[in-house]
Formats: structure tokens, C-alpha cells, sequence
């Protein structure tokens, strides 16, 4: 009685185990040893339809095979992916949200001025209005859903709106009916928002 409950215990564990942790040889790295195989050949004087390989198999450089990383287990019997390497964190490539860029001049498709600001949209919009502050610009209004403020310059009102795609912001200048304004007047508006940028 004590054999045969001994033998069924045996084999239950060696089942629960599986064949993966006995690393029995599944035929998984077979590939390796495959051989190219010629294509088709048909009797003389029998028609066929010309065949095309859905997937072609590419030639590969025996160099390359050589110097292919190594997917299988410790006994090189069966086929096994390598496990991710531990990411290190490091201190540099973790930004504060509210650092930011330099402005940069840059123009759009149709030649429109823009100011090109890379980092968090709410800490250069707030670097905005202090810079059109330190110029004296009166700032006739302001959106309080988007970044967006009317401004008057020489008796004419503009629209200065920040835009972002990514982590980059555009700044760009608008007439009141939302059409760009000027390319020379928004040039030179932008250029001393550019000069005087507090960062």
C-alpha cells in the first residue's frame, strides 16, 4: 500500500513539474538546423501556374547568424527568452515639470512668425504675461480656459495664443477676428518677447 502511494505521489510531483523545468529537448531550436530547400520541379510539358512564395525566407549572412543573440535555456536544449535587465534610474533623465526651454524663432508653413518653446505649457504661459508686463503691454483680456490674452501695441489689439503639441508650445500672434496678424508686426512683437524672456 505504502509502495503504491509512494509511486503516485512520485509521479503527480513529476507531472506538476512539467516538462519545462525537466528542460526535455521540445524541438523548439529546430530552426537552427533547417535546410534551404530548391524550389519545385515539375515534369517537362506540364502546365503550371507560375508560384509565387507568400513568404519569401531571406537570405541570411553566416556572419550574422554567428553573432545572433543566444535564445534558449542553460542546457541549450530548448528555445527561451532572455529576461529584461533592471532599469536604473537616474537623476538626469527625470525633468521638472516646470523647467523649460529658450524660445526659439521658428516660422510655419505659411511663413508666420511663432516662438517655439519647449517644456510645461502653464509655466511659460505665466513667463509670458511677465514678459509682455516688463515690456509695458496693457493686457486688454484673458482667457480662462486656454492660453490666450489680448493685448493693445501702438493702438492696435493682438491676440497672443500658446499652443502645444507634445512637450513642445507654440506662441503665435493673431488679429482680433483670429487671422494672423502681420508677419512684420507679429515678427517684431515676438522678437521682444524673445529678447526680454525671463529664463
Amino acid at each position: 500500500m505504502q509502495l503504491r502511494f509512494g509511486f503516485i505521489a512520485a509521479l503527480s510531483v513529476l507531472s506538476l513539474a512539467g516538462c519545462s523545468s525537466l528542460a526535455i529537448n521540445n524541438g523548439s531550436l529546430d530552426y537552427k538546423d533547417a535546410a534551404t530547400l530548391a524550389p519545385p520541379q515539375y515534369p517537362e510539358g506540364s502546365v503550371v501556374r507560375p508560384a509565387t512564395p507568400l513568404y519569401p525566407a531571406p537570405s541570411v549572412d553566416p556572419l550574422a547568424t554567428a553573432n545572433a543573440p543566444k535564445l534558449e535555456n542553460a542546457r541549450g536544449n530548448r528555445f527561451a527568452m532572455p529576461r529584461p535587465e533592471a532599469m536604473q534610474a537616474s537623476s538626469n533623465t527625470v525633468q521638472d515639470s516646470t523647467q523649460i526651454g529658450r524660445p526659439q524663432p521658428v516660422v510655419d508653413g505659411n511663413q508666420n512668425p511663432l516662438l517655439k518653446i519647449d517644456g510645461n505649457s502653464a509655466t511659460i504661459w505665466q513667463y509670458t504675461l511677465a514678459t509682455l508686463s516688463s515690456l509695458n503691454y496693457s493686457i486688454v483680456g484673458q482667457s480662462k480656459n486656454r492660453y490666450e490674452a489680448t493685448i493693445k501695441v501702438d493702438q492696435q489689439i493682438y491676440v497672443l495664443r500658446l499652443t502645444s503639441v507634445g512637450s513642445s508650445n507654440n506662441l503665435a500672434v493673431f488679429n482680433a477676428d483670429n487671422s494672423f496678424a502681420d508677419q512684420e508686426k507679429a515678427a517684431d512683437l515676438l522678437a521682444q518677447i524673445y529678447q526680454n524672456w525671463p529664463a
